[in-house]
């Protein structure tokens, strides 16, 4: 190489830092590679945060990068592919034509889970949000994302040496995130104070988000708490986030000249924006029931909680003074504004429930899964009284998927790129080549299989080894922490939010009975756990800690294991190498559920209750169907039922399939299911054909009316 064509360390901080900026590389892993190469140990250390990665870096080390030719072409390479992916010809604009181009959907949430290294969510309705906005992108469709930027994120997780849950709060460095700040900020009327939020841009591809900070100077003390954290603080906080978040968030896409003609409510979080946008209609001249109209028919809602306890209500009163300015101008009286927000209007007792003010708010709106519709139409049927049936309740469903690129393991897209000629990057709405999996072969197959469990084996003893020394084990404790678990024994996964009605510990109800299943010499099996619950959910907490106490009994020490701090690498280890995902919710009340469509890209297979997406995605040959029959009322019988369908499964149908092996050592029948799986499930549950459904079911009405 000669001087004059030499790459020096600045411009090579300047390319990295370049590509740091477009969030494609957090799901496409060449793009990753620059980094990794660069410092293995600060990738690892940063939980593979692309800008923190090159800072911690010495300098020596990106003076060897500079003049390294492979890094060179590694680092071309990802430049190309994502500059390829902006200018590909994309779904949306291919098939869509006249007044359909000028759809662009503002998307509210209350957290996105893009990447591991930005921690601005706590669970499920982020991983969607994020996997949404990520298909969006490679589908073409025009939309931006609303959400708040959150200085301390989730907290994060660590178990004391008696399995209690220690909750941390780190405070992030916005530097060190591929975040832009816009040089712009909205004064967000919350009460009679006004709250000044920046707005910081997150960019996808062609797709962006935009994330508002309210932590600044200028701001009061308790103002200046509305983006602290996710998830904290009391009930009032709690809604004056969301006016922040839906006020605040309408007004941004106003400032930032977003020419938005459908607006997306993803959970009853951002509602108010509804009434920020009538305000504003109001303002330009409109009547109050045109301009309510007007907003009902271009707002899609989507619900995701199948609990009445677990949507957000407020006191009339309460709700009213945060957003008084905002009423004022939309000439909506207090009382009014309450009956948007309440089953029965004019009862002076309700609450405003910010479901309810989305369901009146919204024509189009949706479960997120055809069970979970159908509970919705049930549970709200009183909000739509004009309905003569429950099927009439204007409550559709839209089930959820989950984004290929984010989710699936780069061995595994390798595999099958080879054997059915996937091609992840040509993204459709479905993809026809997850049909020819049925034709792979099961021996190729099984393979796969086995190094993906090893992968994963290796993972949870780094893990486990981390835990033991932070919790400061003796030597002998810490080795055998690095010895935990078989490379070559049935592993079956739980990995979730640990809400008490997911059930963690069901398995563990008759401790006797699966001791002899994990200890059968001839076919062992273990367990992996994953999975926080919120700091104030006592009853989450105390799933975590029994099933921590499980891992420290002898019968099931190195064979059951629970990881701390569960986030999207954590997940993508487990839903990737495990090879029974298992879920058992108390039926309906899990509305659609997405870790259990991660592991068929992986020739994994569910084991799960028929509540969520299951039974759409259970077809009898996929997987297995947890079917307890309580031969008495109440929650106990419910249980022993569940958990005696569950130990049944196990012991006389899926560990037999798994160690039935033919003479080459492969259990054909096992694969024969496995392959099925991934036939089956990929394309009909990926975000993919999610946003897709949600463009010609959804957007497009909205865009057209």
């Amino acid at each position: 190489m000669t001087p004059a064509t030499r790459t020096t360390p600045d411009q090579i901080v300047t390319r990295l830092l370049s590509l740091a900026e477009d969030l494609g590389w957090s799901w496409r892993e060449p793009a990753q590679r620059p980094f990794a190469m660069l410092d293995p140990v600060a990738w690892e250390a940063t939980n593979h945060a692309p800008i923190e990665t090159v800072i911690r870096t010495s300098h020596a080390r990106i003076e060897a990068a500079a003049s390294d030719p492979r890094f060179l072409e590694v680092l071309s390479e990802a430049e190309r592919l994502l500059a390829a992916s902006r200018r590909a010809r994309h779904w949306f604009p291919s098939n869509h034509r006249g007044r359909d181009r000028r759809l662009k959907v503002a998307y509210y949430c209350s957290e996105f889970a893009i990447h591991e290294s930005m921690q601005q969510y706590s669970g499920g309705l982020g991983v969607l949000a994020g996997d949404h906005v990520k298909s969006a992108d490679q589908l073409g469709v025009p939309l931006v994302g609303v959400g708040l930027l959150y200085r301390h994120g989730y907290y994060r997780q660590q178990f004391e040496a008696d399995g209690r849950q220690r909750v941390l709060y780190p405070t992030y460095d916005f530097d060190h995130y591929p975040i832009e700040e816009t040089g712009v900020s909205v004064a967000c009327p919350i009460g009679r104070r006004t709250v000044t939020a920046r707005i910081m841009r997150l960019t996808l591809g062609n797709t962006s988000l935009l994330l508002l900070d309210a932590d600044l100077p200028e701001n009061r003390p308790q103002d200046r708490l509305l983006t602290e954290g996710l998830y904290k603080g009391e009930p009032d906080l709690r809604m004056r986030q969301q006016v922040l978040l839906g006020v605040g968030g309408a007004m941004a896409l106003e400032a930032m000249d977003e020419k938005v003609t459908v607006h997306h409510l993803n959970e009853g979080h951002a509602a108010f924006a509804a009434v920020e946008r009538v305000a504003r209609i109001i303002e330009d001249g409109g009547d109050l029931d045109s301009a309510i109209e007007q907003v009902r028919s271009s707002t899609v809602f989507t619900t995701h909680t199948p609990v009445p306890a677990g949507h957000d209500r407020y006191q009339p009163k309460a709700a009213a003074a945060a957003m008084s300015r905002v009423l004022k101008r939309a000439g909506l009286a207090p009382r009014a504004f309450a009956d948007l927000g309440r089953e029965r209007p004019g009862d002076a007792v309700e609450p405003l429930c910010m479901t309810i003010l989305a369901l009146r708010l919204a024509a189009h709106v949706n479960g997120v899964a055809k069970l979970h519709g159908r509970v919705s139409r049930e549970m709200w049927r009183n909000v739509h009284p004009e309905a003569k049936r429950i099927d009439d309740v204007p409550i559709g469903s839209i089930t959820n998927g989950v984004h290929p690129g984010t989710w699936m393991n780069p061995a595994a897209e390798e595999f099958w790129r080879r054997t059915i000629r996937l091609r992840p990057e040509e993204a459709q709405p479905t993809e026809k080549a997850w049909s020819r999996a049925t034709d792979v072969d099961p021996a190729e197959a099984w393979d796969l299989r086995n190094r993906m469990r090893s992968g994963l084996v290796r993972f949870i003893r780094d893990r486990a080894v981390r835990q033991a020394t932070e919790r400061g084990c003796t030597p002998d404790q810490t080795l055998a922490a690095s010895r935990v678990l078989r490379e070559d024994a049935l592993t079956i996964g739980f990995a979730r939010r640990f809400a008490t009605y997911k059930r963690a510990p069901l398995i563990f109800r008759d401790r006797r009975r699966l001791a002899a299943i994990l200890n059968d010499p001839d076919m062992p099996v273990q367990l992996v756990f994953a999975g926080k619950a919120h700091p104030r959910d006592e009853g989450g907490q105390a799933f975590a800690k029994t099933i921590f106490e499980m891992s420290r009994r002898p019968e099931f020490r190195g064979k059951v294991v629970i990881l701390e701090e569960y986030d999207m690498r954590i997940g993508r280890e487990l839903t990737s190498g495990c090879d029974v995902w298992l879920n058992n919710p108390i039926r309906p009340h899990e509305a659609s559920g997405t870790s259990g469509m991660k592991p068929p890209m992986h020739l994994g297979i569910n084991c799960s209750i028929l509540d969520g997406w299951w039974p759409e995605g259970f077809d009898g040959r996929n997987g297995f169907a947890i079917e307890g029959e309580p031969k008495r009322a109440g929650d106990a019988a419910r249980d022993a039922a569940d958990a005696e369908a569950l130990y049944e499964i196990l012991e006389n149908r899926l560990v037999p399939e798994f160690y039935k092996r033919g003479r080459d050592g492969v259990p054909k029948r096992w694969m024969k299911r496995a392959l099925r799986s991934a036939a089956t499930i990929p394309s009909a549950f990926s975000t993919h054909r999610m946003v897709a459904d949600y463009v010609e079911q959804a957007y497009l009405p909205a865009n057209r009316s």
